[in-house]
């Protein structure tokens, strides 16, 4: 079958790779329908993270075509969506809200490809009701459910986006404008979106932003208090993961707020007079978006949010390097791949 495989920083192919087979009882071997390129994947791309030989992609929608013997819940035929974590969705921290931590899981990897083997199926995986959707834009949604969306609907829950808050959210990638989505879908009042991108920008505000900040760092931080009479946002999404955006989002939350950091963290370090003096919560991390799934899906069905806007770009596999490179760049928001 043919697989995404990056090979080295910047090095990306499209190669034939033996199909998955089941290892695990709980496995589940699925046909996949779509699958992406996440900024996350731009670490390794940059050379950030370890890129030798790497099977890509942690996010998708497909149908299931083989199943181990222990999986009861998703059978042969089965459309289903996927968190990008591994979890049992059994055990006492699963239980607790976080499957993304589950003690028997992991994360989802080479999903870029056209058949990938999930572990745990029963636990990460959701059955889709009626089947594969018949609408492609749908297709897109659930796609973004897998992932993006789930991530930005975390931070924005971690951030304590809500009724009557005002929400900034630094990162105008798909978490954060999926981070902005969610904070408008969960009641807020007022959203700022920190960008910097006309494109993104234009998003941003069909998803629900009020007023755009372009300025970063501390201008970035004031520019949020001139707009909250000084005192900066009740929520602050931290969607980047650097040193400069995670310091930008403690600024920019106000005494007693809470900031909600999805960013997979590089090179970050908070100093502890930071901490103590802003007096505001840090809660983040992988995103538990298994927790999630069910309502996201109800939301997209129901057709009250459409997370697929962020795909910009559409292409076949076998032109992922071109993805990666446009993702790269910043030509594309993110990339919807077709196998």
């Amino acid at each position: 079958m043919r697989a995404t495989i990056m090979r080295a920083p910047g090095d990306v192919v499209v190669t034939e790779v033996d199909r998955p087979e089941i290892i695990e009882p709980t496995d589940a071997i699925i046909e996949l329908a779509a699958a992406c390129i996440c900024g996350s994947d731009l670490w390794p791309y940059r050379g950030y993270d370890k890129a030798e030989n790497r099977a890509m992609g942690h996010e998708y929608v497909g149908t299931v075509v083989e199943v181990g013997s222990a999986v009861t819940t998703v059978k042969p035929g089965d459309f289903v969506v996927g968190s990008f974590c591994i979890s049992d969705n059994t055990c006492e921290i699963c239980d607790s809200g976080y499957p993304s931590r589950c003690v028997n899981g992991g994360f989802v990897s080479g999903t870029q490809a056209e058949f990938v083997r999930i572990p745990q199926a029963d636990g990460t995986l959701v059955v889709m009701p009626g089947g594969r959707p018949e609408d492609p834009d749908v297709l897109a949604s659930l796609l973004a459910a897998s992932d993006v969306l789930g991530t930005g609907w975390f931070g924005a829950v971690a951030a304590e986006a809500g009724p009557g808050k005002t929400v900034a959210v630094v990162g105008d990638g798909a978490v954060g404008l999926l981070a902005i989505l969610a904070a408008k879908e969960l009641g807020a009042e007022r959203v700022i979106a920190m960008s910097r991108n006309p494109q993104r920008q234009a998003l941003a505000k069909e998803f629900g932003a009020t007023d755009i900040v372009e300025e970063r760092g501390e201008e970035g931080v004031s520019r949020v208090k001139d707009l909250t009479n000084g005192l900066g946002a009740h929520s602050v999404v931290e969607a980047v993961g650097t040193q400069q955006s995670m310091e930008q989002a403690i600024g920019a939350c106000r005494p007693g707020g809470h900031v909600g950091f999805v960013g997979v963290s590089h090179g970050v370090s908070l100093p502890g007079g930071l901490l103590f003096g802003t007096e505001v919560h840090l809660h983040g991390g992988p995103a538990p978006v298994r927790r999630f799934l069910p309502d996201l899906i109800d939301r997209i069905l129901a057709g009250k949010i459409n997370p697929g806007r962020v795909f910009d770009q559409r292409i076949p596999l076998d032109e992922a390097p071109e993805g990666y490179k446009a993702m790269d760049e910043r030509r594309a928001i993110k990339v919807l791949l077709e196998p």
